[in-house]
């Protein structure tokens, strides 16, 4: 899963046409004000003006004149804005504008991988395309509360499954306003109950906001586990595998238990759990079992870094396949 040449510049050319881009943006707003503001376009080459003056005296040593020509210059900039405002636009009209503001659209922070770079790779080495494809229908937009009824009720906990999502979902709100906290959170329950729709709207919400996500099923998460253990000339993709899926912000394990479960499965996810764990990153995981079927499946070491170190939420109600149709 290592990037290769192309693909490392093939990432980099997205970020390059992304820059082109909003410098494009900037340059066709900064001709509109110029054209709609006669006056404003006067102020625009006083300030450049006045800053070449300011510039000249500082490197004359005139630190006196530098101060004047700076003060004049902020007035210039402060009448420049005052129309801006008249006119109705926004204070930053004139700015650039970054799809990602952190790293400015350049992929790296002070020489690190962005957290937007982070996601550019997974979603190309990870075939990511289709989940995002899902995403646009499946987030907390077109969440229901309907498809939960008050008359469904747990006979363990007493409460209603309507009740119940309600709860979850305060949780869930929480753990994306939290985020990254290092949280983690398991849900289970029985098919059909939409714990992997809430998956999604939180992979959807946390994606908007710049986070790196990545969202595999149990068993394309082994099937990559095993395909790198086993083959002998990949050693060093077999690492970087392993660093996608150790390294991003929010790791999404879906259907638990529908893998085939033996010593090496048990053995990779401990492994992968527990460094996420140490490294203070989230995981999501769904599945379909129940937590005596979870324990029962998975070594004790598993069962004892999910209750410790999970908020565990079972989700219960009728089928809401069945309602949409």
């Amino acid at each position: 899963m290592k990037l290769n040449n192309s693909q490392y510049d093939a990432i980099m050319r997205m970020y390059d046409a992304k820059q082109s881009h909003a410098r494009a943006v900037q340059n066709s707003r900064c001709e509109e004000i110029n054209a709609r503001l006669p006056e404003y376009d006067a102020l625009r080459k006083e300030s450049a003006e006045v800053s070449a003056e300011a510039a000249r005296a500082a490197v004359m040593g005139d630190m006196t004149k530098r101060a004047r020509l700076a003060d004049k210059l902020a007035s210039i900039n402060e009448e420049k804005q005052l129309l801006l405002a008249a006119a109705g636009y926004p204070e930053d009209y004139l700015d650039l504008h970054y799809e990602c503001p952190a790293c400015k659209d350049t992929g790296f922070i002070d020489g690190k991988k962005c957290s937007c770079f982070k996601q550019a790779a997974i979603d190309l080495l990870y075939n990511q395309s289709s989940i995002k494809k899902i995403l646009l229908l499946e987030n907390f937009s077109n969440f229901n509360y309907d498809w939960y009824s008050e008359d469904y009720v747990d006979p363990v906990s007493g409460i209603s499954a309507l009740e119940n999502i309600i709860n979850v979902t305060k949780d869930v709100n929480a753990f994306i306003s939290d985020f990254p906290s290092g949280q983690n959170l398991l849900f289970y329950g029985d098919t059909g109950v939409g714990k992997t729709f809430l998956t999604h709207c939180i992979a959807s919400e946390l994606l908007g906001r710049g986070h790196s996500v990545l969202y595999l099923s149990a068993i394309d998460l082994f099937d990559l586990f095993s395909k790198y253990t086993f083959d002998n000339n990949s050693e060093a993709d077999y690492r970087d595998a392993f660093s996608q899926i150790l390294d991003c912000e929010l790791l999404i394990i879906d259907d638990l238990g529908t893998e085939l479960t033996n010593s090496f499965t048990n053995s990779r996810l401990f492994y992968c759990i527990n460094e996420r764990i140490l490294a203070g990153l989230s995981t999501i995981i769904s599945t379909n079992l129940s937590l005596e079927e979870l324990m029962n499946t998975y070594s004790e070491r598993i069962f004892s870094r999910l209750t410790m170190s999970y908020g565990i939420y079972k989700i219960f109600g009728d089928d809401i396949r069945m309602k949409k149709l």
